[in-house]
Order: C-alpha cells, then sequence, then structure tokens
C-alpha cells in the first residue's frame, strides 16, 4: 500500500474500508454487505436448500408461537416488540400473525441497517397486518435501540434471530449483550437465536453453496466500493472461500485475490496492493453449543429462563431476562 496523506474520511463506510484495507490481514466488515443488491441476494441464500438456518429456525418459531407469545405478554398491559436486525421478517410474521390473531396490545419496531430492507418490511407489513403499529428504525443495532423510548411500565421484547450474534466474535457477542442488559428492565426479555455447532461439512455446505450465491454476496461489498466509493475491483479476481473450526464453532468467510494486483479507490485516495492469494476477510459465522451460550449470558449477566429448539439441535432460541 502506498503513503497517501490520509484523506477526510466523513462517512463510517469510507473509514471502515480505508481502515480495513490497510490492515494485515485485509478485513472488511460483513454490514457492508448489505444493500438493495445484497438484500436480494441474501434472500436467495436463505431460499438454498444448503443454508439450513432459516428452516430450522422457522420451524422452532412455528412450532412454539403460542408458548412463546404467551410468554412475550404475560405481566404486562402491552408491549414493545423490537427486533434486530429485521431484514424481511419472514420468521418473525409467524410470531406477529400469532400475537394479531390473540389481540395482543403491542408495537412491532424493527431496526436494519438496510434502509432499503426496512421500505420493503413496512410496505408487506402494512399489506399483511394493517392494524398492527409498526415503528421501523434504521441504523446500527445499540444506536438505534437506545433511540427506543424504553417503557419502564411496558415490557420490551428484544428479538435478535437468524444467530445474527454470530456475526460477532465471543468477546465481541459478550458486549454487545451488556449493552443490551444496561438498556433491559426487569420485566423485559431478550429472545437470542442461536446456531449450534454441528457436522462441520453441513456448516461448510452453508456458507459455500455450489450455486456461487454465498460467492456473489461477499463479492458484493467490492461492488458497493467500486460504485459508491469509486473503487476499481476487478469483482471476477476474486475468489470466495470458506473455513471452518470444529473445535472453535468458528466459520470464516474469505475474498482471496487470485493474482497480484493493485485497486485504487478514488474517493478515499487510497491504493491497495495484493499478493497473489492474500484474503480479505468478510464475514465471521461463530457456532455455539449450549455450555457456550450458558458461559455467554452469565458473562453478559443475562439468565436463560427459557430454550426452544427444533428437532435436528440444529438451532436454539433462548429467552434471557436481567440477573
Amino acid at each position: 500500500m502506498e503513503n497517501n496523506p490520509k484523506p477526510y474520511l466523513d462517512t463510517p463506510f469510507k473509514q471502515d474500508v480505508y481502515k480495513g484495507l490497510s490492515d494485515f490481514p485485509k478485513h472488511l466488515s460483513s454490514k457492508y454487505l448489505y444493500d438493495a443488491n445484497g438484500d436480494k441476494i441474501f434472500q436467495a441464500i436463505m431460499n438454498l436448500p444448503e443454508y439450513y438456518l432459516t428452516n430450522s429456525e422457522f420451524s422452532i418459531l412455528q412450532e412454539n408461537k403460542e408458548e412463546i407469545c404467551t410468554l412475550f405478554a404475560e405481566n404486562t398491559p402491552a408491549f414493545n416488540l423490537i427486533e434486530l436486525g429485521a431484514g424481511d421478517a419472514k420468521k418473525t410474521k409467524i410470531l406477529l400473525a400469532h400475537l394479531n390473531s390473540i389481540n395482543a396490545n403491542f408495537k412491532y419496531l424493527p431496526i436494519d441497517l438496510s434502509e432499503n430492507a426496512l421500505k420493503q418490511l413496512e410496505s408487506s407489513l402494512a399489506e399483511d397486518f394493517p392494524n398492527i403499529h409498526v415503528a421501523p428504525k434504521c441504523g446500527s443495532y445499540i444506536d438505534a435501540l437506545e433511540t427506543v423510548a424504553f417503557s419502564k411500565n411496558n415490557k420490551n421484547i428484544i428479538l435478535f434471530l437468524g444467530s445474527n450474534i454470530g456475526n460477532m466474535l465471543i468477546s465481541q457477542a459478550i458486549s454487545f449483550l451488556k449493552k443490551i442488559k444496561r438498556l433491559m428492565h426487569k420485566n423485559d426479555i431478550l429472545f437470542l437465536g442461536c446456531d449450534l455447532k454441528k457436522d462441520p461439512q453441513l456448516i461448510l455446505n452453508a456458507y459455500s453453496d455450489t450455486s456461487g450465491i454465498t460467492a456473489s454476496f461477499n463479492k458484493n461489498i467490492l461492488k458497493r466500493i467500486n460504485t459508491e466509493l469509486q473503487g476499481n475491483f476487478n469483482v471476477e479476481s476474486f475468489m470466495h472461500w470458506e473455513a471452518y473450526d470444529p473445535e472453535s464453532g468458528t466459520a470464516k468467510s474469505y475474498l482471496v485475490s487470485q493474482k497480484p494486483q493493485q485497486v485504487t479507490i478514488a474517493a478515499i485516495n487510497l491504493k491497495v496492493h495484493f499478493k497473489a492469494w492474500e484474503t480479505i476477510h468478510t464475514e465471521i459465522s461463530q457456532k455455539y453449543d449450549h455450555e457456550m451460550i450458558q458461559q455467554l449470558s452469565e458473562e453478559a449477566g443475562l439468565k436463560i429462563v427459557s430454550k426452544f429448539g427444533d428437532k435436528q439441535d440444529y438451532f436454539q432460541n433462548y429467552l434471557l431476562i436481567k440477573k
């Protein structure tokens, strides 16, 4: 990398791209995989036969919706249903439909980094559930969560589904959960989705499908840099590579430069040199076992009071409260 004068980095995207591609080893945050195109690709990933996560959690919510919704609605006249990383809310709509059918008094607050995803979600909810009060918020999870007016009188239910907690290192997950706990009141609930350790080949297949859709998803961040930051990445000169360590439960996604090359990103005045087979780390997908979740919860100051699993023991949803 050449020593250029550091430019004025006036957006988080510019700052993170500059830092990530200046570091060694190189890295880019997975949150930037999502834009209108990335959202569309991720919808396709969730429909892949290899991507077991969506169907596993879908089955959990479908089979346990009555009990889950009863726990949400008990001991309160009304509650806020706050979802972090709502996306298209495909699975959440199971709960919304049941809560609607029992005339629960609640407000749904979906939070997402993608404004495009929120607009599409708001439109679909207006059609499917016109009588549900929906108040979407665009932004990072904690920042947006802090703007929510947490009520001491009404319960707050925070949904963090889809193994989104797995997009963080374990130390980051503990810190994240501690921040959520600080915002919670005594009666509030965190409903957490976690992908479990399993056959390593199943996990590898989920993030490295033969159709190449997951590869397109990871390469979308390079396309964003080209479009939004005036980059000149040759996207096809990078290959997607997935690795999984069954001991730690950590799956990692990389983009690998297949030849020596130089990339210029004009908007941040950066020239980046890649050696042949040099990597950009794009995504982490942490898998857990039950003991790891117990430890994670305890270190964050949370207590597991209920859990729900699928028949294959692929996935688990945990209901947590403040200690």
